[in-house]
């Protein structure tokens, strides 16, 4: 049986489980491993802040989102397909581990991001 999301720890556990898909993902992978050149490290750790404090009101993130993806964007333009992939691997991440209030809370949260980005540059 699933839980739903509690704490850091099952924060951790979305974050890392999503990231392994898209480091292999055909669609969007590229943006991650070729463009950005990720520090993983650095960007799981700031996405387990990100994401707690969107969750839980930790107000440990003060990071510039819309400067990152921004940058990225000028280097290789977003398209709806990127977007859609997105969406649907952190959803399908988030049905695959957990269940409940906060999950379907993250999702929403996900999907109004993936809108307000689309928005942002101009896509669908």
């Amino acid at each position: 049986m699933k839980t739903d999301i509690r704490n850091r720890k099952d924060l951790v556990k979305l974050v890392n489980t999503f990231y392994d898909k898209i480091k292999k993902d055909e669609v969007i992978g590229y943006f991650f491993t070729d463009i950005a050149q990720v520090n993983w490290e650095k960007h799981l750790t700031t996405m387990y802040d990100f994401w707690e404090n969107s969750l839980f009101y930790t107000g440990n993130y003060n990071g510039n989102p819309m400067m990152k993806h921004t940058e990225l964007h000028e280097k290789s333009p977003f398209n709806e397909a990127h977007f859609n992939q997105w969406t649907t691997l952190f959803t399908d991440t988030v049905n695959q581990l957990f269940e409940g209030p906060n999950s379907e809370k993250i999702k929403s949260r996900a999907i109004n991001i993936s809108m307000f980005m689309r928005r942002k540059f101009s896509i669908g």
